[in-house]
């Protein structure tokens, strides 16, 4: 058994290049020998959102706090609130984020595949952003 306590992993600011607006990145466990699942809660400040990327074995985002936004790529941007769960597919390009209004604060769960779990591709556009 092992109990990583709150705190005991720095807060880090979402990077740019990664990120549109402001994004807090708080660590919650990474994969280790037994376990491939990494995991973090992410808190989108209002207009914040990630750009474009795929999962090699998916990703599930468990909205916790706020209102938030998704997209699959060539489907409808939808709205998400706190208790939503959400699975994007192995591979399916994809981004989430807040709403314009309002924050947005999930918990996202990959799995890593040959130390990988994210592949970052573009940025979102505001054009795509205010669909």
């Amino acid at each position: 058994m092992q109990i990583t306590r709150i705190g005991s992993k720095p807060s880090a600011k979402g990077p740019e290049d990664w990120f549109s607006g402001a994004v807090r990145i708080d660590p919650l466990f990474d994969p280790n020998e037994a376990r491939r699942a990494a995991a973090a809660s992410v808190t989108f400040e209002p207009g914040a959102r990630t750009a474009w990327h795929t999962h090699p074995l998916g990703q599930t985002l468990i909205i916790t706090a706020g209102c938030g936004w998704i997209q699959k790529e060539g489907g409808p941007v939808e709205e998400v609130h706190p208790g939503d769960i959400v699975w994007f597919e192995a591979n399916e390009k994809h981004w989430h984020g807040a709403t314009p209004t309002n924050g947005m604060t999930h918990i996202a769960i990959q799995e890593n595949l040959n130390g990988k779990v994210v592949d970052w591709m573009e940025k979102v556009t505001d054009e795509q952003y205010r669909k």
